[in-house]
């Protein structure tokens, strides 16, 4: 059994598809939020999973953060750390703490719109697809090896809010996944900075949506 410590700031969506997917072989140690009010840590607690507040305010600086963060997810001892809408920069050391066992999903397809506004930046650019990627997480921010990537047309009549709706339809799709590629053993990571999924090929897995013209 794998366990499996997700952190979120938000109402935390994507650790909800996580935890509903219900991976054979995978158990949700701890939900923690960094801030308090999150409606993530209610839905974690209704179900029975631990739900921790660590409130990135009452620190002086992001290294203190940090370093409580890391002891509440240690004493969890998670094979895998999941970053599910957690809006805090980690410190190098706290990324190297778990080199490897880090991931984060990234709302667009990198290494295009790193950072933040994805959705409207795709818009301002023209592009004609946008999407999803889960990637392992290294000291570069959204620089680490992808992982999994799902792609949406940008249709003519798109604004932030459509566009965005349409890719988390997708992130709560390639999320769960990813992690279940983990907990099977099926991802290998190389030293040229890409990963390798065992056998997707053969089971077809392919987390695309048409490109152009899809209604």
């Amino acid at each position: 059994m794998k366990s499996i410590v997700i952190l979120v700031s938000g109402r935390g969506s994507n650790m909800e598809a996580i935890v509903r997917a219900g991976i054979p072989g995978a158990r949700i140690a701890a939900v923690i939020s960094n801030r308090p009010d999150s409606p993530a840590l209610a839905f974690a607690e209704a179900q029975g999973i631990a739900a921790l507040a660590i409130d990135h305010k009452a620190y002086a600086d992001r290294s203190a953060f940090d370093a409580a963060l890391a002891e509440a997810i240690d004493a969890r001892d998670p094979d895998l750390v999941v970053l599910a809408g957690f809006m805090r920069v980690l410190t190098d050391d706290f990324v190297r703490r778990y080199e490897g066992r880090l991931i984060n999903i990234h709302p667009s397809l990198l290494p295009a719109f790193p950072g933040l506004h994805t959705h409207r930046r795709a818009l301002e650019a023209g592009v004609r697809v946008h999407g999803a990627t889960v990637h392992f997480v290294t000291a570069e921010l959204d620089s680490g090896p992808m992982v999994i990537q799902a792609v949406v047309p940008v249709r003519d009549d798109d604004d932030e809010a459509s566009l965005a709706a349409r890719v988390l339809e997708q992130e709560h799709r390639i999320y769960p996944q990813a992690v279940r590629w983990f907990v099977e053993g099926r991802l290998q990571l190389g030293g040229d900075n890409r990963v390798r999924v065992v056998g997707a090929e053969e089971a077809g897995a392919s987390w695309t949506v048409p490109a152009l013209g899809a209604g």
